[in-house]
């Protein structure tokens, strides 16, 4: 395989930047790239980074043998400063030396190509990355740590000893080599292994299912404060603040990190009767995602509280937040409001990330054990029912071939959870969704 690297961190400026690279041959270009000799494997180097001696920056290094590191290969790691033309001039000097750039979770493919980590553990590392809150990461860190794939393996050791005793019934029938005492006996095993992989698969459950990433719409009518508050909340600008009403035009999202949770906040364009076909698009869009939004802040101020029954029966059912904003102008504070702020001085939103923390974090969920993915819910799926099939046939007295194609078909299957037995198009479509420098 070639050698290829990959900036680790974001590309943006930072304290430190870190650069992964992997492939054989690569350590031999650590003379070429550091000025101090490096001779033990995982001890970090302070050392200064040459592109043909001259100086770069200085960096910190460690590297790895294989296989005993990430990807199995021999591999090592660059710490530098995180300047964005520190950054550059890195690759310039991977790129002169004949390093490749990684593609989207070439590392973690490498990882699994080489037997360090199975495709169940592999997927959870990006599970784990893209985790929206604790609750998530704990429930992915069962995956990555092993304890999953060892369920999964039990269940395929268990479907193979079944498998023993149906295929030497039916390849030793004509002789006197017995496997199977009575078919009422092995019905009973089929039915317990049955039952317990049915309560397994109960206890996994796919983001998509229960892990939503929260969406949090600031909505009302134009001036209120939606663009100050939404900034506030970020604590940097990412709307444009005026007097003039109606100057948020488009959707704006962004992440906003909190306690528990990771959630997407919108700042959407106020909401009014208008002429302007521009702004009026906007509106249009400020519609259509208050109902795709799980929760609503809606923000009135002393010059817009009257327009709150408006809002209210716009929203019907749908969860929402009251807020009244500029306190800092105005000593009202009218009834029926959930939250008094200041967008502008950030007076009262350490109360309302701490109401949304409360209100949108998952509660744990005592029978959900494993985070997975969709791929393995349609997995375990497939065998259940095969499982149950498997059940009736015995009952039904058929033939044990046909018991033993469907116990095979269902070891086939979890072979694919764990990337025993998995094609290469499947393997492209996991890792391509990884991030570059997993």
């Amino acid at each position: 395989m070639s050698i290829i690297y990959a900036l680790a961190t974001p590309p943006a400026q930072s304290a430190i930047c870190v650069f992964r690279v992997s492939g054989e041959g690569c350590l031999d270009a650590l003379s070429k790239l550091f000025s101090s000799e490096l001779v033990e494997p995982r001890y970090f180097y302070k050392t200064e980074m040459l592109n043909n001696g001259a100086f770069i920056d200085s960096v910190a290094v460690v590297f790895f043998k294989g296989p005993k590191s990430f990807t199995g290969e021999d591999s090592f790691e660059v710490y530098a400063h995180g300047g964005l033309a520190v950054m550059s001039k890195i690759v310039e000097v991977f790129d002169a030396i004949g390093f490749e750039e990684a593609q989207p979770g070439e590392f973690s493919k490498r990882a699994f190509l080489n037997n360090k980590i199975s495709l169940s553990q592999a997927e959870a590392v990006s599970d784990l990355i893209s985790a929206s809150s604790k609750e998530e990461a704990s429930r992915v860190s069962l995956v990555l740590g092993g304890d999953f794939e060892s369920r999964v393996f039990d269940f395929s050791g268990q479907l193979d000893a079944l498998r023993v005793l149906v295929e030497g019934e039916i390849d030793f029938t004509d002789e006197d080599e017995v496997f199977i005492q009575n078919l009422a006996g092995l019905g009973a095993d089929v039915s317990r292994l049955s039952a317990e992989f049915c309560s397994f698969a109960g206890a996994c459950s796919s983001r998509k299912d229960r892990f939503n990433k929260p969406r949090v719409l600031i909505a009302g009518p134009p001036n209120s404060g939606k663009s100050s508050l939404f900034n506030s909340l970020l604590s940097r600008d990412r709307s444009i603040v005026s007097s003039i009403a109606g100057t948020t035009r488009d959707l704006i999202d962004s992440e906003l990190v909190l306690q528990n949770i990771v959630l997407t906040l919108g700042d959407s364009a106020g909401v009014r009767d208008t002429d302007d076909l521009i702004e009026g698009a906007g509106i249009n869009i400020s519609f259509d995602e208050i109902k795709k939004s799980d929760l609503v802040i809606l923000v009135f101020d002393e010059e817009t509280e009257s327009s709150v029954s408006f809002f209210r029966e716009l929203l019907g059912e749908q969860k929402y937040l009251l807020v009244y904003n500029k306190i800092d102008v105005s000593d009202k504070r009218p009834l029926g409001f959930d939250l008094f702020v200041s967008a502008k001085e950030m007076d009262g939103l350490n109360e309302l990330r701490k109401i949304l923390d409360e209100r949108l974090s998952v509660d744990e969920i005592e029978d959900l054990t494993y985070l997975v993915r969709e791929r393995h819910i349609n997995i375990f799926s497939e065998v259940s029912s095969r499982l149950d099939f498997v059940s009736s046939s015995i009952e039904a007295n058929e033939s044990l071939d046909v018991v033993a194609e469907n116990l095979k078909a269902c070891r086939d299957l979890l072979a694919e959870v764990v990337g025993i037995k998995t094609s290469d198009e499947l393997l492209g479509e996991i890792f391509s969704s990884f991030c570059i420098g997993k």
